[in-house]
């Protein structure tokens, strides 16, 4: 079993969430409460319908409930949570008593924003009449184009009051990238910004605005957020100001079914136009509850921070904090600038509990040489979240020993399509080097073969065999299934394929190598890039990487390793001889590289994701799908350029 980091002190799991929830469940006379981790999931699988009620009740969420959980046959296809639920997302967000404020915006400028919870209340009731004075109303659509703002929160919730669908994208996001998204959910109000701070540098969004406008002929009503520029306006756009009006605003909410949608999220779109995933009001709010308050611990007045822009979604996970009476802490700019202390001192300066960010952060910060525990005051801080790609073992190591020595490391995986978490954290098991702590409550993940057969110490697909109630409520405008079907059932019919290839280790616990479409194929054998990555990130002069298979006839395939290198160094034979010999010894011969070369930039997401997809395209001679989904697009000039050669 991989080597213990860390275990929780008696007194950290007496306090914690998931201690409150076994006793609840005693009190209703569940044995399972009694038993270990594994066997209080393997009851919340057993008696899904049962566990799902049990959170809503300990939850304390508001709304009727009604008293059947599920009816169906067991299906994905065939099945509905609480059918007779009626309940709204933004009200158990804003009528949460608790300590402590409800937002902190803190800028790359330096802006400091404070608000109080009736601050945001009144807010939200003046942005709800405000769309309602633009003729918004139920399950209409409402887009927002902006930075991790608090107007970006206010606007969401009054959108989810009103019982109309959110949707957002941030404001780096291209012309065409904003189109393909909006332009297929048709909003009625469209929230934007007049621009963006990047390294200290503001971004005018406002040309790109114009264009995005005359894409999108279902906009009756543009709301302009000035942010970038104070004196900043728009051809026929409302200020935000104006939108909200004057005077206090009652605030209702309107009450829906369980699986009204919410939400509107988004493919990357790296292998086509983006999906456009719709998600509910009851299941997101019921699955993010469950994972703040058991899987990370997260108590009324605690800080929430996640590295985030509202194009990801976690974003949305990060807003939901509200409903348990913690404080949501948004950053807007780069995590970078002036350089990697920036978000430490963050987390330092307001005594954030819980910080999130991206696995590539982490591993920038371990490069870059910064030590946040011996720089900054981090003795709130009670746990590091990490996700977008796996943490390899050695950022485990670094952050045990640069960023605090007692606090819960979770890696944690999971995504847009179901708005949540399939593994994470877990604050009385112990955190394993290289693992994600646990599968979470109610969520039957397993590991397959290619053939159907559950895998234990055997890399796989990550598969859910059961219902849970944060899966899609569906694609937008994909009124048969079709789509929804093909994305996730097709593989294993009936059975949620996510499309990561994983392993399950004999400790209970999860190691993520990738994703299963990237995957590499020397030989024939199936082997993870993520393997490959952990021995590669070990290099100083190596900043990041990036892993493609060259099909090489007969089933075959030459891995091909690209690399970007630290200012002022070039890629040289010496250095790729100890590439390759570490590879060999640190993963295996199959996953040496026949090639290896040095790149400018690597592709990513506007999430921040490496795109692995983009470069197997160009290394086949394929046009990269929907290129406007990257962030920096003008990256695969250089892979282009290296194929031919």
């Amino acid at each position: 079993m991989a080597e213990i980091l860390w275990e929780p002190r008696a007194d950290q799991v007496a306090s914690s969430g998931l201690t409150r929830f076994r006793a609840h469940l005693r009190a209703q006379d569940v044995t399972a409460a009694d038993g270990d981790y594994e066997a209080l999931r393997q009851w919340s699988l057993d008696q899904s319908p049962t566990f799902w009620q049990a959170i809503w009740d300990f939850a304390g969420v508001q709304g009727a409930r009604g008293a059947q959980a599920f009816e169906g046959d067991g299906s994905f296809a065939g099945s509905r949570w609480f059918p007779e639920a009626m309940l709204n997302y933004a009200q158990n967000l804003l009528d949460c008593d608790a300590e402590g404020p409800a937002l902190i915006f803190r800028g790359e400028d330096g802006r400091r924003l404070e608000w109080s919870r009736a601050e945001l209340r009144l807010a939200v009731g003046r942005a709800r009449h405000g769309l309602q004075r633009a003729g918004v109303g139920l399950g209409d659509r409402v887009a927002g184009y902006l930075p991790n703002l608090p107007e970006a929160i206010v606007a969401m919730l009054a959108s989810a009051s009103l019982g109309a669908i959110w949707s957002s994208c941030s404001p780096d996001f291209g012309v065409a990238g904003v189109v393909d998204r909006f332009g297929q959910i048709e909003p009625k109000v469209l929230i934007a910004a007049d621009g963006y701070l990047y390294k200290s540098k503001p971004f005018d969004t406002r040309d790109k605005l114009a264009d995005i406008l005359s894409g999108l002929p279902s906009v009756q009503q543009l709301v302009l957020v000035r942010y970038a520029d104070p004196h900043a306006s728009f051809p026929h756009a409302l200020s935000w100001e104006d939108f909200l009006g004057e005077g206090d605003s009652v605030l209702q909410f309107e009450p829906v079914a369980f699986n009204h949608p919410l939400y509107i999220l988004y493919s990357s779109g790296t292998t086509g136009k983006p999906k456009c995933i719709v998600h509910g009001h009851g299941g997101t709010l019921l699955q993010h509850l469950k994972e703040h308050q058991l899987h990370t611990d997260i108590r009324p007045g605690e800080k929430l921070f996640y590295f985030t822009t509202t194009g990801w979604m976690m974003w949305n996970w990060l807003v939901t904090v509200l409903a348990s009476g913690g404080t949501a802490i948004l950053f807007d700019g780069n995590p970078f600038y002036p350089g990697p202390e920036t978000l430490w001192k963050i987390v330092a300066d307001e005594k954030i509990e819980h910080f999130g960010t991206s696995a590539k952060y982490l591993d920038a910060c371990k490069k870059a040489g910064y030590r946040p525990g011996a720089e900054v005051d981090l003795s709130a801080l009670r746990s590091v979240l990490s996700t977008g790609s796996p943490l390899v073992p050695e950022s485990f190591d670094w952050v045990y020993a640069e960023v605090k020595g007692d606090l819960l490391l979770a890696s944690i995986t999971g995504g847009t399509d179901i708005v949540s978490c399939f593994a994470l954290g877990n604050p009385e098991l112990p955190v394993r080097r290289g693992e994600l702590q646990c599968r979470g409550l109610g969520m039957a993940v397993e590991v397959w073969s290619d053939a159907g057969e559950p895998l234990v110490g055997k890399p796989g697909e990550l598969v859910c065999t059961q219902p849970f109630p944060s899966a899609p409520v569906g694609f937008w405008r994909d009124d048969d299934g079709s789509r929804y079907r093909a994305a996730y059932f097709e593989h294993f019919p009936g059975i949620w394929r996510h499309g990561d290839w994983v392993e399950c280790s004999e400790a209970g616990g999860l190691i993520v190598y990738g994703r299963s479409d990237a995957t590499l194929n020397p030989g024939g054998v199936r082997i993870g890039t993520a393997e490959l990555y952990r021995q590669v990130e070990q290099f100083d002069e190596i900043l990041e990487a990036i892993v493609g298979g060259e099909d090489a006839g007969d089933g075959d395939q030459e891995v091909v390793l690209f690399v970007r290198l630290a200012d002022g160094l070039q890629l040289g034979d010496a250095l790729r001889g100890q590439l390759r010999a570490k590879i060999r010894a640190g993963a295996s011969p199959r996953h040496v590289p026949t090639c290896i070369v040095a790149v400018p930039d690597i592709p990513r997401t506007r999430s921040g994701k490496i795109s692995e997809i983009a470069v197997r395209d160009v290394l086949h001679g394929r046009t990269a799908k929907n290129v406007d989904a990257l962030a920096n697009p003008e990256s695969l000039d250089h892979f282009l350029s290296s194929a031919e050669a």
